[in-house]
């Protein structure tokens, strides 16, 4: 099969906005989002600031035979995929004659973790008999997966990627993978809800999280005050399509997945961290056919730690050459926080829609960069965007690359 992987639409649940409108409102004009942790039972912890969802109630979006099923995590992507189905006009009508031919991708970090905490609770208050049924698939990594494709009676390959949060671009591989292979269609992206205290908790180990309680100055990646990342939650699903069956049913191609490289270099060094980032964009271009030169925008992984942003900028140096010192680069996860594998699934729903409007959007919170790198800070930056490049590193030693071309009006 020689069609090209497109996007056909794009559904997000985010800090900064849910749709995927709000959302690129709100990224546009560098809006930051970030405040003080409000969940119950949080009080009391080191983390101060997060990016938390505000607002967003499932039991508008989702039936009650699914929430009391599933998580936090699963309810956004419940959400986000519907609002996917809708952007990219693909009913149920248009694959119940052949649900073999629609699948479901996702990339999970740490899965349930709010039902599961409530259960065993449960168990430890009131006894076994107070356990819920679902406790057994909540909380699993797989739950949105699955969810989805038995709400939505999609019966083609299913899938869930645990490669850490560079998961959240894995997973645009294996769809295409999928859709190479004769896969009509499928739903692709990560959500994560990492912000109940039992989650929390378990963060609070991870090197490079972020303590202050200033929200303006807890997550500054790129500068001199950078201090570590807050989390956040949320995500963004997408429905990729084979091109030719995208034009077939007349839907608007917003971008097509033109490349993508992943590596994996461990966690002693983050010399060996940079190295292997560079070869995945190096891959990533390879699979695109696309010169360094070509590369417009870097949505960059923005750990924000000294020695993380050090190697990822000599990353992009070493990569891009010349050009690295030139193309614009942008974080915008630093004004709503790093959603685990959600992040770049949100940075690549931020490069779609920047391809789209011709517009670079900023980093929130920093100003004062110290790394040989044109990073947009301030306010949004226009600019004749064709090719983005979207990064993503895990605090385990994975590394992966995402080339992404804006969709042409021949392509719809």
């Amino acid at each position: 099969m020689t069609s090209r992987t497109v996007i056909t639409g794009i559904g997000v649940v985010a800090p900064n906005g849910v749709g995927a409108d709000a959302f690129w409102k709100a990224t546009q004009s560098g809006t930051s989002v970030l405040d003080r942790v409000t969940r119950s039972g949080c009080e009391h912890l080191p983390l101060r600031v997060a990016g938390e969802v505000r607002g967003f109630d499932p039991g508008a979006l989702v039936e009650d035979k699914f929430l009391v099923q599933t998580d936090r995590f699963t309810h956004h992507a419940l959400a986000a995929a519907d609002l996917a189905l809708e952007d990219a006009r693909l009913g149920r009508a248009d694959y119940e004659g052949d649900p073999f031919s629609f699948g479901v991708v996702t990339a999970a970090g740490s899965g349930g973790g709010e039902f599961g905490q409530r259960e065993l609770q449960h168990l430890w208050e009131e006894g076994p008999r107070f356990v819920g049924p679902y406790q057994s698939i909540a909380w699993f990594y797989a739950a949105s997966t699955g969810q989805i494709s038995i709400r939505r009676g999609l019966k083609g390959p299913c899938g869930v990627v645990c490669s850490d949060e560079a998961g959240g671009l894995d997973a645009f591989a294996h769809a295409d993978r999928a859709i190479r292979r004769g896969s009509r269609a499928m739903l692709v992206g990560a959500t994560e809800a990492p912000l109940a205290p039992y989650s929390i908790v378990c963060q609070l180990e991870y090197q490079g999280l972020s303590t202050r309680d200033d929200p303006e100055r807890a997550y500054r990646p790129f500068t001199d005050q950078a201090c570590g990342y807050v989390p956040a939650e949320g995500g963004a699903m997408f429905v990729v399509e084979a091109e030719d069956e995208a034009r077939r049913r007349g839907a608007t191609v917003r971008a097509v997945l033109a490349g993508h490289a992943a590596t994996f270099t461990g966690t002693r060094r983050r010399d060996e961290a940079g190295e292997g980032l560079a070869h995945a964009v190096r891959g990533a271009l390879r699979e695109a056919r696309c010169a360094p030169e070509d590369i417009d925008v870097v949505f960059a992984d923005a750990l924000g730690t000294p020695e993380a942003d050090a190697a990822e900028a000599a990353a992009i140096l070493h990569a891009l050459g010349d050009h690295g010192r030139k193309v614009p680069v942008t974080a915008p996860k630093s004004g709503t926080g790093r959603a685990y594998c959600a992040a770049p699934a949100l940075d690549t729903a931020a490069a779609v829609l920047a391809l789209e409007h011709g517009v670079v959007p900023p980093t929130p919170n920093v100003y004062d960069v110290c790394h040989d790198l044109d990073v947009v800070t301030g306010s949004a930056r226009s600019a004749d965007l064709r090719t983005a490049l979207v990064l993503s590193r895990g605090r385990m030693g994975s590394n992966s690359a995402l080339v992404v071309r804006k969709g042409s009006p021949a392509d719809s």
